[in-house]
């Protein structure tokens, strides 16, 4: 019985050492807030690209998701997002959480540990914290 036991916790220790860092990390992934606000008829988010670099994600693929989520035209100056209505910041955090669960967070585990790749034509999202692989359906690349 000792042995089992030795055996177990070698087999344990082995499988820990050999699991990537960023499934061991324990901290929590904190969703990004909108900081701007709204200039005539128009809403300028000031950290668009602090927003796109929490979630790993080229500043394109956001770009696009929140025009077509929002409706609305929008560019890129520099580090912020100018979008062609008024928007208020609430609807504008609620989209870019729904971002974040469709393409950022692993349906597995939860991580934002993700990669988007392209195979085959069908745009995947690959987790490097527990290897899950899941199809994108909607298209932002």
């Amino acid at each position: 019985m000792a042995n089992e036991i030795n055996d177990y916790d070698a087999l344990l220790k082995r499988a820990r050492e050999e699991l990537p860092d960023v499934a061991l990390k324990s901290e929590r992934f904190e969703m990004p807030r909108v900081k701007g606000h709204v200039e005539g008829n128009k809403t300028i988010i000031a950290n668009f690209l602090d927003i796109c670099n929490a979630f790993r994600r080229e500043p394109a693929q956001v770009l696009k998701y929140l025009q077509r989520e929002l409706a609305t035209p929008a560019h890129i100056d520099g580090p912020r997002l100018i979008l062609g209505r008024k928007l208020t910041s609430v609807l504008i955090n609620n989209k870019l959480e729904q971002f974040a669960r469709d393409f950022v967070l692993c349906p597995e585990c939860s991580r934002p540990d993700t990669v988007l790749k392209k195979e085959g034509g069908i745009l995947v999202m690959h987790c490097t914290a527990c290897g899950a692989k899941h199809t994108i359906k909607a298209k932002i690349a």
